[in-house]
């Protein structure tokens, strides 16, 4: 390989700084190139001859190496590529067999990229969700197309949208039938909630769906899985609800929605666009209860496929009985449950096994000194000491019934109250 110039004669002295024009950058010798010696150039090439013809072939990566090429400035291929990387991908930061292990070291392990472990962990795996659960056939049919059609665009003559928006009533299991599904297929989505599409800086929120739906792509590339890019509850953070003020971050998002939707093999986040910087197409799913809020351009049809998503009865036996599987509940009786708290939405069924959990709590809480004793038997334990097991509590269908009808009684004391007009009634004289 040709030398580089450290001299202040050299080309390009912006690249190398050093004080001394003599020194030496070392390298392993292991599995690697013969180490450089860093000094000035002759002015003229002189012919090599014998020995040193035979080594400078030696050295050569191959005949046929475009490593040593120059341009038509006298750049070499290494100056070039450096200068139009991105340098995005810092996984290879500091990593023995990629950095020289002189300056790996020892001190932080082999691998000391200290963000390299989170940095693996931005996809969701879904390891937590043991059992049994159900699925309903249309929401994974709708599902598992959308993200099929999106992998082999390519090979489909249609225009196929890159959202698809799930919308429905709250509380019906959108974000939790979509995570099921995941797991069913191996896809390891990247997750996003309202909560990040608003920032005090312009244009962070834009940028990060970008670096997001980029990262998926970094997936479907590098690991060789299924992945997607999965918004949950969009309409709350850009939706419009009454005289809610919209913010320059609300338009940048969508904007970026719909170009991703537009043009979704070619995101930059930043970096100077290049031809060969060409992102895979990555499906994106986001939820809502209300698409009528967000911004009529971003939801027509040939951006956003839209999926309404209302269980019906036997969708709804079927998944609470998937919850209630570990007690022992019955089909039988989990037709009776629904049947006895109609139009109730799955999360208030899945609420009646957490209220039954209260009174063993509490006979707990007795065990363990009362409730004078909490701070220091929960958090201030001795060392050695342990605290009395919790027993849970054997779920029955009258039990069940019993906490549904105490939450029924607390949702219609707040629908009939509305203690705020009480608050507010000088107001309306």
């Amino acid at each position: 390989m040709a030398t580089t110039s450290l001299a202040a004669s050299s080309s390009h002295p912006h690249l190398f700084r050093s004080r001394n024009p003599n020194s030496t950058f070392r390298t392993s010798n292991r599995g690697r190139l013969r180490s450089l010696r860093c000094s000035s150039a002759p002015s003229s090439p002189q012919p090599a001859t014998g020995g040193e013809a035979e080594e400078s072939e030696r050295r050569r990566l191959s005949k046929q190496s475009s490593w040593e090429a120059k341009d038509a400035d006298g750049d070499d291929y290494l100056y070039r590529l450096g200068k139009e990387a991105d340098n995005m991908n810092i996984a290879v930061g500091a990593r023995a067999g990629i950095v020289d292990d002189l300056f790996v070291g020892n001190f932080l392990g082999k691998d000391s990229d200290i963000v390299f472990d989170y940095r693996q962990k931005a996809t969701r795996t879904f390891e937590y969700l043991q059992g049994d659960y159900y699925i309903a056939p249309l929401f994974l049919d709708k599902v598992a197309c959308h993200i099929v059609k999106n992998f082999i665009a390519h090979l489909l003559d249609i225009k196929i949208p890159l959202i698809l928006g799930i919308w429905g009533g709250k509380g019906q299991g959108k974000t939790f039938q979509t995570e099921l599904i995941f797991r069913a297929m191996g896809v390891e989505p990247v997750i996003m909630s309202a909560g990040e599409l608003e920032s005090e800086k312009a244009g962070e929120p834009g940028r990060l769906i970008r670096d997001r739906y980029r990262t998926a792509s970094q997936v479907i590339q590098n690991q060789g899985k299924l992945s997607c890019l999965m918004i949950n509850d969009l309409d709350a953070g850009v939706g419009r609800f009454g005289n809610t003020q919209m913010t320059v971050n609300n338009q940048i998002v969508a904007g970026t929605l719909m170009n991703l939707a537009d043009n979704p093999t070619r995101v930059s986040i930043g970096q100077k666009w290049r031809e060969s910087d060409v992102t895979n197409r990555v499906p994106i799913i986001v939820t809502g209860n209300d698409f009528s809020t967000l911004y009529a351009p971003l939801i027509r049809d040939g951006r956003m496929e839209k999926f309404y998503w209302q269980p019906d009865r036997e969708d709804i036996i079927n998944i609470v009985h998937g919850m209630y599987t570990k007690d022992g509940i019955s089909v039988e009786e989990v037709s009776r449950i629904v049947d006895t708290f109609p139009n109730q939405a799955l999360d208030f069924y899945g609420a009646l096994r957490s209220r039954t959990y209260d009174r063993a709590i509490l006979e707990w809480v007795d065990q363990i000194g009362g409730h004078e004793k909490l701070g220091e038997k929960l958090l201030k334990q001795k060392k050695g000491e342990k605290l009395p097991t919790f027993i849970p509590p054997k779920q029955t269908l009258e039990a069940l019934i019993e906490s549904g009808s105490s939450l029924v009684r607390e949702q219609e004391l707040i629908m009939n109250s509305k203690l705020s007009k009480e608050y507010m009634k000088n107001m309306e004289d």
